[in-house]
């Protein structure tokens, strides 16, 4: 392995460490009840940026991860493991698409914004499966949930394209 790439990961392992912790943080300083099982937050905002910042391995592990911890620090350890595996997915879509739209003419704010609305059907399409499956075992419960999830979507989405559009950086 090259020195200039083992600093790359680096710079990037230490970036995706303190996007965790933003992610966690973000997603517990303001939350905004919507049903006894959920709330509108800052987190889906830091774990696209994230996603779009770091690139799908470390921007999928920063965002599972910080939202994962947000749920346990947060008195809700049943979804720990869920938001673990769907904010990873919906970071590793968001990014992949997100680079992939970049390289495009549809760059500027379409990118994030096109990326962001799939990485966030990623997550309220998740949190419905699982509250269907295992939190419930009823589809139609779930489904009552979908709302509210559409709502921390919608957030998370209009936030982090702000975020992406005034923060220019690049990592490595």
């Amino acid at each position: 392995m090259k020195p200039s790439s083992l600093t790359f990961s680096a710079k990037k392992l230490v970036v995706a460490s303190m996007l965790a912790a933003m992610t966690c943080v973000a997603t517990m300083l303001i939350q905004i009840p919507l049903s006894a099982n959920g709330y509108v937050n800052m987190g889906d905002a830091v774990v696209l940026f994230s996603a779009y910042l770091l690139g799908p391995v470390y921007g999928g592990a920063a965002a599972g991860i910080g939202s994962m911890f947000a749920d346990i620090f947060s008195g809700h350890p049943v979804y720990a493991v869920a938001t673990l595996i769907i904010k990873s997915l919906m970071a590793v879509a968001s990014s992949l698409i997100f680079t992939a739209l970049s390289k495009t003419k549809i760059k500027g704010v379409f990118a994030p914004v096109v990326a962001g609305i799939c990485g966030e059907t990623i997550m309220v399409v998740g949190y419905f499966l699982f509250a269907a499956i295992f939190l419930h075992g009823n589809a139609a419960v779930a489904a009552t949930e979908i709302p509210g999830n559409l709502l921390q979507a919608a957030f998370g989405l209009v936030v982090s394209t702000i975020l992406n559009r005034i923060i220019k950086i690049k990592i490595g």
